[in-house]
């Protein structure tokens, strides 16, 4: 049974950066970088780590030099009108390979260079018409 609580303030926050695993972390940089237009934040070992991190708005990514474990993982950002669309200009002027795909919604899937997939809402919908 699920119960909704409403009106109970949050005293606490949770606080998620998923790590995505990559064969090579400075490729992975570059992608995330130049393609989908993140920051780099920090990098470990004064960028000559394994480990950074990116961030875009309030998206930020952790990315590990672990190539065992590359290509595994599936992210879901959920973006704005604006974000959609700007987006969508985005890989047209980036020329990032891209595609649509059904999961759960239509979503348009980007797959960074270790296979990990980034899915984004094909259009936009608020979290009241889910």
């Amino acid at each position: 049974m699920t119960e909704t609580v409403t009106g109970k303030q949050i005293t606490h926050r949770w606080y998620t950066r998923p790590v995505l695993f990559v064969s090579d972390v400075n490729r992975a940089l570059r992608f995330y970088v130049d393609m989908l237009g993140f920051e780099k934040r920090w990098h470990e070992g004064d960028g000559a780590g394994g480990v950074c991190q990116v961030s875009r708005s309030e998206c930020e990514i952790i990315l590990c030099e672990e190539a065992s474990r590359s290509g595994k993982a599936r992210l879901y950002v959920e973006l704005t009108v604006d974000g959609l669309s700007a987006l969508r200009r985005e890989i047209v002027e980036h020329s990032v390979p891209s595609e649509n795909s059904w999961w759960g919604s239509d979503v348009v899937k980007i797959v960074d260079p270790d296979g990990n997939e980034l899915l984004f809402p094909a259009e936009f919908q608020t979290t009241m018409e889910r």
